[in-house]
């Protein structure tokens, strides 16, 4: 059952193909702000993921975060998501991004329970509107 305080955990090392220099987010060889989200996304979703009915998924809205710190190649950066409330189909998480010194990012990222088939049948309807 889904409820408040589910937690999510997920580790990713830091190598050439997530730098902010390879993601164009930057000139530098170090974990990159996008990868940071992206894996605070990638989270969120998979504490919830095996929760959800059968049919369902979750999809991003909403990211805010401070990327604190720089975490150079070679090191891991662990995150670490709690679901802090549920209103309907809006979760909201607190996520939080540490590498081996210290805490490096954190916020909060929103998403909203889905149902695949339909989510995807409304997606695709756009191609006829073109």
């Amino acid at each position: 059952m889904l409820d408040v305080g589910v937690k999510g955990f997920k580790t990713v090392k830091v190598e050439e193909s997530n730098t902010a220099i390879n993601m164009g987010s930057g000139d530098l060889p170090v974990f990159s702000t996008p990868a940071m989200i992206a894996l605070m996304e990638a989270t969120s979703s998979a504490s919830i993921k095996h929760l959800l009915c059968e049919g369902n998924s979750s999809v991003g809205t909403f990211v805010s975060v401070h990327h604190l710190s720089a975490t150079p190649i070679d090191m891991t950066v662990r995150c670490e998501s709690e679901l802090v409330k549920i209103d309907r189909k809006r979760l909201v998480f607190k996520v939080f991004a540490f590498d081996e010194c210290g805490l490096i990012g954190e916020g909060t990222h929103e998403r909203f329970i889905i149902t695949k088939e339909k989510f995807l049948n409304k997606t695709y309807e756009k191609r006829g509107r073109e």
